[in-house]
């Protein structure tokens, strides 16, 4: 932020940021899979994902316009909200300039397979913001406000502003990989990939938990109450389906 271009009119340009966090377990039984569902509406039912939403609000320096929520049967939720890198005040009944308003949205889709016992837990989010603010500094918190196995991300810049002098600038801001914005600490806990288009302004980055604690992965059930046998099956089981999730392919 020290060193800020000075623009001539609006700053056009729209960036987004768009994710998808994937958290899995081991749930054999009915009950545990009824349970695991029920966390999940619990620990990330609309109330939260609003509070997340707003927090991520605030870091990015906007300001929020309007919150829609939804919770859904038999499970899942949804948060959309509206913002503004500066406050605005609606003339009339209606609003029509749309320039300085950005948006950040959340669903969650948990399910569950009955023949492998994996339930699976998926958290989409998308910011949309234009002009000077950029979404990618709130990684960390967002990372950090899921149980995230699996990440995949997209960023991108559209769109073009001027300078002072009318030269037209199609990015604002460093940026080599969205790995760049995650903190050390973070990275450490997954093996990161990127796939990026420069010319384009297009950068993606997928990544992957390294360490299995497989208490984590459990519902209702002790690990060291498992035989050495089905701890191995099931930590094979589980790490198979999160590296299908982050090659986007069915492998095994």
């Amino acid at each position: 932020m020290k060193d800020k271009i000075t623009l001539y009119g609006f700053n056009n340009l729209t960036k987004s940021l768009s994710f998808n966090i994937y958290d899995v377990c081991y749930a054999k039984t009915q009950r545990e899979q009824k349970d695991y569902i029920a966390y999940i509406d619990q620990q990330y039912n609309s109330e939260r994902l609003t509070k997340i939403l707003t927090d991520v609000t605030d870091m990015i320096g906007a300001r929020v316009l309007n919150i829609s929520s939804q919770d859904y049967e038999p499970q899942g939720s949804s948060v959309t909200i509206l913002i503004a890198e500066e406050s605005m005040i609606p003339a009339g009944d209606t609003t029509v300039a749309h320039l300085d308003k950005s948006h950040i949205t959340v669903h969650t889709y948990p399910e569950y397979h009955p023949e492998t016992y994996l339930a699976t837990f998926r958290v989409d989010i998308d910011v949309a913001t234009c002009g000077e603010i950029t979404p990618l500094s709130t990684l960390d918190y967002l990372i950090g406000s899921f149980d995230s196995d699996i990440i995949t991300m997209d960023y991108r810049v559209r769109g073009f502003t001027r300078d002072v002098s009318g030269r037209k600038l199609f990015m604002d801001h460093d940026i080599t990989s969205i790995q760049n914005y995650i903190a050390d600490e973070t990275l450490r806990r997954y093996d990161a990939v990127d796939i990026n288009v420069y010319e384009s302004n297009i950068f993606h980055t997928k990544m992957l938990i390294k360490e299995i604690d497989l208490q984590n992965y459990l519902i209702n059930s002790d690990v060291y109450e498992l035989p050495p046998k089905t701890r191995l099956e099931i930590t094979d089981n589980l790490r198979k389906e999160m590296i299908e999730i982050f090659s986007g392919r069915n492998i095994y």
